[in-house]
């Protein structure tokens, strides 16, 4: 379980997924305070300025991490295990701080996590349910957010969740099913590892009328949905995986026609409120 300090701060979230027995790498805000003796650290960014550094010849309890990126090149970062209460690098919780520059601590660029994985070598490893992982491995784990978030970001905002809305819950569940399938879709053919397959006798938009000019052959649902191959040229893909995806949601939630308000008269069951988790209502 990866998740950034909206989660990672919350004690019970975090007891809860202790008990379901699930190994999780979290952030944590930097100045998130907890109760200590008043000569101890109380927030994490104070655990890690306690820390030895006298630069990169003389790391003292900094371990350098090589963090590579999309676009190939790798970055040295540096990372150690912290000491914030009970949190300790052979503590129930281990408080780990991934940095680029452990001198300064930069907010941008400066990642307090906490886990509930053993280090290596360490007291709790022999009994632990989870595998060990040290601290480039830590780092490596959570990075992974970073492509989880830019995805989720897209989604949210296919779906409008920053727009006020006014539609039932079951409306607004297909409509994330579809934006899911829509984006599972994209996504496959951005990281398929062979070329993109055309049909070659597929007719091509004719000269000044565009893909969407009254010369192109109008088809049905179901001929789009059952063709094995691309019907236009810009498609990346034959529409066959997406053609079965929206298969099976079709086939496993089958919509009625929801009546309209001018056909909800006296007696009859008027829509379900939606639930106060999905609206801002209280």
């Amino acid at each position: 379980m990866v998740a950034d300090c909206a989660y990672g701060d919350q004690d019970g979230f975090r007891g809860e997924l202790a008990e379901a027995g699930l190994p999780f790498v979290m952030a944590l805000r930097p100045r998130r305070g907890m109760w200590a003796r008043a000569a101890d650290v109380h927030t994490p960014v104070d655990a890690a300025r306690a820390l030895a550094w006298d630069g990169p010849d003389d790391p003292g309890d900094w371990r350098p991490v090589t963090r590579t990126f999309r676009d190939g090149h790798a970055e040295t970062w540096w990372a150690a295990g912290a000491t914030l209460g009970a949190w300790g690098p052979d503590g129930v919780r281990r408080l780990v701080v991934a940095t680029a520059d452990p001198a300064t601590l930069p907010d941008k660029t400066t990642w307090y996590l906490v886990t509930n994985l053993p280090r290596p070598g360490g007291p709790r490893e022999p009994g632990s349910p989870h595998p060990a992982a040290g601290l480039a491995e830590i780092t490596r784990i959570y990075a992974i957010r970073n492509w989880i978030e830019q995805g989720y970001k897209q989604v949210k905002d296919e779906l409008g969740w920053a727009d006020f809305q006014v539609r039932s819950d079951v409306a607004i569940r297909r409509h994330q099913a579809l934006v899911n399938c829509a984006f599972s879709f994209c996504w496959d053919t951005w990281f398929a590892d062979h070329s993109p397959r055309h049909d070659s006798a597929a007719p091509r938009p004719e000269p000044g009328r565009g893909e969407r000019g009254a010369g192109r052959r109008r088809t049905t649902a179901g001929a789009v949905l059952a063709a094995d191959a691309a019907r236009d040229t810009r498609l990346a893909f034959p529409l066959d995986r997406a053609a079965a995806l929206v298969a099976g949601m079709v086939r496993g939630a089958p919509a009625p026609a929801a009546a309209s308000p001018d056909q909800l008269g006296r007696g009859r069951l008027r829509p379900a409120p939606l639930h106060p988790e999905l609206t801002n209502y209280r």
